[in-house]
């Protein structure tokens, strides 16, 4: 309650510099994994959807099956999805992205490239890897459609129930 402010700015002076220790422990711990390109690859998972990612530096420009992120992404929230592991590393419009991905929905699939950026970014820039993990990026999200059971009509969903 009746706390100094210089112990404040003490305490978070440290933890700044704890922070920027563990990020150069863990940069020191990967190496950086390149093709004879100088592209990462990653591939990112998503419901049913499976996307191959290439990243070199570039302007930004993001590819997805041949076609711009704007073209192949209508949405401005799949969008959003994709550019999120970039806006986390503070890294937006300094790679360039090439994206295969098939499978699933629209969704998924916008899941899927985000994943497999995450993944790329980390083995381009193993500095960044702390920074994309704490975000939530590098875990593939598990959850998928649950199957339909039999005697009912969907995954859990019965049918209408008749008294009489």
């Amino acid at each position: 309650m009746g706390g100094d402010a210089s112990t404040g700015i003490a305490a978070e002076g440290a933890g700044d510099a704890a922070a920027a220790e563990a990020v150069a422990a863990a940069a020191s711990l990967r190496p950086q994994q390149l093709d004879r390109l100088g592209r990462a690859y990653a591939t990112g998972r998503r419901k049913d959807a499976v996307a191959r990612v290439w990243l070199k530096p570039g302007s930004g420009r993001i590819i997805v099956n041949g076609r711009d992120q704007t073209e192949y992404f209508a949405r401005a929230t799949l969008r959003l999805i994709i550019n999120q592991p970039f806006d986390v590393a503070d890294r937006r419009g300094q790679y360039d992205v090439m994206a295969t991905v098939s499978g699933g929905g629209l969704s998924g699939q916008a899941g899927a490239v985000k994943h497999g950026i995450a993944q790329a970014l980390a083995r381009y820039e193993p500095a960044l890897r702390p920074l994309v993990k704490k975000a939530g990026f590098l875990t593939r999200d598990s959850r998928v459609v649950e199957r339909k059971k039999y005697g009912k009509r969907k995954a859990r969903r019965s049918f209408q129930f008749s008294k009489r």
